[in-house]
């Protein structure tokens, strides 16, 4: 990973305009910090909601057009998820970056597929995987031909409904690949609401601030103009009124660091 790179947008595509609200945002601060690569994420399609009533998304057909339309508009690299091997193609002919579920981390034909179009690769680490097991996985992302992939951490199944960071795991999975840390994810309390997920939104910035310090080579984050209306994965969203300062403060903490070798 060439720049310290900043993953962000809503969990799903709602609608255009929440997409181009968002990606508004990481074009205003993607001129500002020049030196930090922003790319608006976003899925057209949630595969593995709680519950089978729950919003999925509008499909791939309007996703994909509506990802279009944000990198047209900003020249903003975007991101989004594939459940399925034949998702890989169509995908690959709009975004700069394929994402891997973390339930699908170690999928072989999934990753093989994403791996042989040629675009970038980021797999999201299991809830049930151990650090230094993410070696296989990028073993089949070079077996595919990959060249460029990363590794994020979203936490770790600790008991029923909860999750927990194991900041060990940042440089061990470090040793295999460039590593992203999942401060949004890392906060979800996966079907603590019964029928959706849970999230205590207010450990985001603190865990994020404890990646940074330990050495990351960048940061997811799910943003949402009004986390408590979206659709899906609102508790654990962050409001896009408060992103920008959170951006600047962990960038000047990254700074530091880099500055005082520590």
């Amino acid at each position: 990973m060439e720049k310290f790179t900043v993953i962000a947008g809503p969990c799903v595509i709602e609608n255009e305009d929440i997409c181009l609200q968002v990606a508004d945002v990481l074009t205003d601060l993607q001129n500002e910090f020049p030196d930090i690569r922003f790319v608006f994420k976003s899925s057209y399609d949630k595969a593995n909601r709680s519950s089978v009533h729950s919003f999925r998304g509008r499909g791939i057909e309007f996703g994909l057009k509506v990802l279009d339309k944000v990198k047209k508009e900003t020249g903003l690299p975007v991101l989004t998820d594939i459940h399925e091997s034949d998702q890989a193609k169509p995908v690959s002919e709009v975004v700069d970056i394929i994402q891997i579920p973390a339930f699908l981390c170690r999928q072989t034909d999934l990753l093989l597929a994403a791996a042989r179009t040629g675009k970038e690769v980021n797999v999201k680490k299991g809830q049930f995987l151990a650090p230094w097991d993410t070696k296989n996985i990028v073993e089949k992302l070079q077996f595919g031909g990959a060249k460029k992939f990363y590794l994020t951490e979203r936490g770790v199944s600790f008991g029923y409904n909860n999750l927990v960071v194991d900041f060990r795991s940042l440089p061990i999975m470090r040793q295999f690949a460039p590593v992203i840390f999942d401060a949004t994810h890392s906060v979800q309390l996966p079907g603590g609401k019964g029928s959706s997920s849970g999230g205590q939104r207010e450990f985001v910035y603190p865990l994020a601030k404890a990646a940074v310090s330990v050495g990351v080579d960048g940061l997811f984050f799910e943003i949402h103009p009004e986390p408590k209306k979206a659709l899906s994965d609102g508790p654990n969203q962050i409001p896009l009124e408060e992103f920008h300062q959170i951006i600047k403060n962990l960038i000047l903490l990254r700074e530091f660091i880099i500055e005082k070798g520590i």
